[in-house]
């Protein structure tokens, strides 16, 4: 909270001396003394901070002291909630977690749930020590190693071949795609919760300039881009587990193909997603660019390929296909739509964080 304490007149000691007296309440309440030191940081617009030293060495130890949080489990407790729980803890910045059991039971209990949450979760996450009746994870990862953008450009690799997967799972005989899905979408989790973190690190320490920002509201479209990235591999799972179910069925032969999948839609899909995922190169690109140009092409191309999945959705309506595998190449089309929407949201994004750089006052 801000209060007024007044003015004081500049006084001019020496040749080339300026000073200026403190206010006495100000002072008193900062207990400064004959001899204490004031550091002074300017701002950007060219006001000063006093900040007595003491109060700045003190907030320099509680930056660098480790952020310990404690974190009870009763025998009775949810498992999925333990780990929304510690998920959690992790997002918010906690260095180490202790999870105190009741007694051993209890830990081993858990201990499987929480072993594959530190493995396939929570990046830079170990755990360090366990006992009878705790276990303790700590995050060691080095944020300058892998910073917010390296982790959003490799989220985006990692959900744009987990997408290309799912296309290429409705067509190929092999068996190995579950593993490989499961593992692309841990991975795009798992840096999703790291910028996250690292997001609200810089936040909170005033960091932004370190990441490029120019304001701290960059902030929010950072996280914005991050829970899109998440979105295609969501949507791209979601598909593959309606595919894996038909293949199941078929298999099964609790449904039959009336004919085989058509090769004319399946090359349009495959084609559109392309297109897709080369637009949403794109967008990241300008983003990380700061390209007001480059994001502004994006919303045109976006017409053309609306144009154009209209169309793909008007061929497997007419040319009156298979029901469930019209079913399954209408998935697939709605989770591109959806890239190209994501597409919009980035590019929207760019254009209104570089929009005051091109237009001076």
């Amino acid at each position: 909270m801000e209060r007024d304490l007044g003015s004081r007149k500049v006084q001019r000691v020496g040749r080339g001396s300026y000073v200026i007296s403190l206010p006495k309440e100000w002072v008193q309440k900062m207990q400064i003394d004959r001899g204490n030191e004031i550091i002074f940081r300017i701002q950007d617009d060219g006001s000063a901070i006093l900040i007595p030293r003491k109060i700045f060495e003190k907030r320099g130890a509680e930056k660098s002291k480790l952020k310990e949080k404690w974190v009870y489990v009763r025998p009775e407790d949810n498992s999925a909630s333990l780990v929304r729980k510690i998920t959690s803890l992790y997002v918010v910045g906690a260095d180490i977690v202790h999870l105190r059991f009741k007694d051993k039971k209890c830990l081993q209990k858990y201990r499987t749930v929480i072993n594959d949450l530190v493995k396939n979760m929570l990046l830079g996450a170990e755990i360090i020590d366990e006992s009878e009746s705790e276990i303790t994870i700590q995050t060691l990862i080095n944020q300058p190693n892998l910073s917010i953008e390296m982790a959003l450009r490799r989220m985006a690799i990692l959900a744009l071949a987990l997408n290309k997967e799912v296309i290429s799972a409705l067509k190929s005989e092999e068996d190995n795609f579950i593993k490989n899905v499961s593992d692309l979408y841990n991975d795009v989790n798992r840096l999703n919760l790291y910028v996250i973190r690292q997001l609200k690190y810089y936040l909170e320490r005033g960091l932004f300039k370190d990441l490029g920002f120019k304001s701290v509201k960059e902030f929010l479209g950072y996280r914005i881009v991050a829970n899109d990235i998440r979105n295609i591999a969501s949507n791209a799972l979601h598909v593959f587990n309606n595919i894996v179910l038909l293949k199941k069925l078929l298999e099964n032969k609790t449904l039959l193909l009336k004919e085989p999948l058509d090769e004319e839609v399946y090359m349009q899909i495959n084609n559109f997603c392309s297109l897709m995922h080369q637009t949403f190169e794109e967008s990241l690109k300008a983003l990380f660019k700061r390209d007001y140009e480059e994001a502004d092409k994006i919303f045109s191309k976006i017409e053309e390929y609306s144009s154009m999945e209209r169309n793909i959705a008007m061929t497997i309506f007419v040319k009156k296909m298979d029901p469930n595998m019209a079913l399954a190449l209408g998935l697939i089309l709605d989770a591109l739509r959806r890239i190209m929407e994501y597409c919009r949201n980035i590019a929207e994004i760019t254009l209104n964080r570089t929009i005051e750089e091109i237009t001076p006052s």
